[in-house]
């Protein structure tokens, strides 16, 4: 194939991979950022303890890092055919790729909101602060550098997911390197794939770092 026949290819690939990235990584960052406050407040020495409460949401994390992608992808069909009305295509792929990615990112919030000083959540207790004030005010704030860098992690795994699930029918730059690249033995496709993916990740691996600094700095 020619380069001319390659761009367009490329280019619709890439936004495909940009828009499933987009789209589970918000879903991800919501739904990581309130479970993992949930695995802080309800620890025995939480804000909220609540033993089983925390165990349960514990298991659920575990259960959903512990299944491998390709696996989850086809457990959760029937879901997402519920959700989307399809199992195939850019949007469908959204669906797993935000339930694989949210109990990842738990993990990584539930991490950063634990190195939050201790005395400055005493402090705040002391002048009176509300539990809602506090996780508002002291937790989420003061955690913001990890919160950041745990994100731009999630990030970067959720790309190299998006890649999985375009082998599979989800489109994107993994369907392209698999139906060109691979099956066509197109080598350029396959080189130009992923040249487009080292940039991506680069590029959002600067942003969350840059991120990262500007807010530790403050």
């Amino acid at each position: 194939m020619t380069w001319d026949e390659i761009a367009p290819l490329l280019r619709d690939a890439t936004l495909e991979t940009l828009q499933m990235t987009w789209w589970s990584s918000l879903l991800t960052a919501l739904g990581g950022l309130l479970l993992g406050v949930l695995l802080v407040l309800t620890d025995r020495r939480g804000l909220l303890p609540a033993p089983p409460v925390h165990q349960v949401l514990g298991a659920v994390v575990n259960v959903g890092r512990s299944l491998p992608f390709i696996i989850l992808m086809v457990a959760i069909l029937p879901f997402t055919r519920a959700v989307t009305g399809t199992t195939i295509g850019t949007t469908a792929a959204i669906v797993p790729l935000a339930v694989a990615a949210i109990p990842f990112y738990a993990r990584l919030v539930e991490t950063a909101l634990r190195e939050v000083d201790p005395a400055v959540i005493a402090a705040a207790r002391a002048m009176g602060a509300s539990r809602r004030q506090i996780v508002g005010k002291v937790l989420l704030r003061e955690a913001r550098p990890g919160l950041v860098a745990g994100l731009t992690v999630t990030v970067i795994a959720l790309i190299g997911y998006s890649a999985m699930a375009g082998a599979i029918g989800g489109g994107g730059l993994g369907d392209l390197a698999v139906r060109y690249g691979y099956q066509r033995f197109e080598t350029g496709v396959m080189v130009a794939t992923v040249v487009v993916l080292i940039v991506v990740v680069q590029l959002v691996q600067m942003l969350g770092d840059l991120l990262t600094r500007r807010l530790t700095h403050r």
